[in-house]
């Protein structure tokens, strides 16, 4: 599955649209984050770590880096 349809996936489970999660991200950041620009960054694969960390926050949920088994 590609990013911008996991991330789509795990906030639809929680409710939450790419809208507030654009919201939250502005919120947090303190710099404009639309839509369609976090839709952008997410189907090229370049967003950045530090706005996936808020994401998994708005999403109550965390990052887990492990080795592939």
């Amino acid at each position: 599955m590609n990013t911008i349809n996991e991330v789509k996936s795990l906030a639809a489970k929680k409710g939450l649209t790419l809208t507030y999660l654009a919201k939250f991200l502005s919120e947090r950041t303190n710099k404009h984050c639309s839509i369609n620009n976090l839709s952008n960054k997410l189907r090229s694969n370049t967003i950045r770590y530090s706005e996936m960390k808020l994401i998994a926050e708005a999403l109550d949920m965390e990052l887990i880096f492990r080795e592939k088994e």
